[in-house]
């Protein structure tokens, strides 16, 4: 081979190395830091603010919050009038859990209609209703309980 070649052959290698290496930085640090989220104007807020629509009284019996019934982060809630709940390790989540085996963005609570259903975004460990673990969004009922982690949350009137 020549030395051309072997030269073009070492800067290739270089640069597929810097580029994993770069990579695996950046996958730690939204790790740690999880996603950056931009933060609203107070103009464009004011603005959301008057364009969204009253939202309806939910009708009686229907769920009205999130509880996390078990866990560390028991007694934390979200309504359910700021629908979709996101639900994770993340400064973005509605109910942020401080649990070790919780995604950044781990599970998400929305409605359809009259019905509600979560939703498991891609964890790695997993969202379970009772034991058994969803792959799919499934419908819940006011007092299901839903297992994120070592926590337990239920829908709530």
């Amino acid at each position: 081979m020549s030395e051309l070649t072997l030269f073009l052959i070492r800067v290739a290698f270089l640069a597929v190395l810097w580029i994993f290496v770069l990579s695996a930085v950046g996958v730690v640090r939204s790790d740690l830091f999880g996603a950056r989220v931009e933060e609203p104007t107070a103009s464009s807020e004011a603005r959301s603010r008057w364009s969204r629509a009253k939202p309806a009284k939910p009708r009686r019996g229907a769920p009205t919050h999130v509880l996390v019934v078990e866990g560390r982060s028991q007694g934390e809630r979200a309504d359910l009038s700021q629908a979709p709940i996101l639900i994770g390790r993340g400064a973005d989540a509605a109910i942020v859990l401080d649990d070790d085996y919780v995604s950044t963005r781990h599970a998400r609570i929305a409605s359809s209609g009259d019905q509600w259903f979560v939703e498991d975004l891609g964890s790695t460990n997993g969202t379970y209703i009772g034991s058994v673990r969803i792959n799919q969004p499934t419908a819940i009922a006011v007092g299901t309980r839903v297992r994120i982690g070592k926590t337990i949350l239920e829908l709530r009137k």
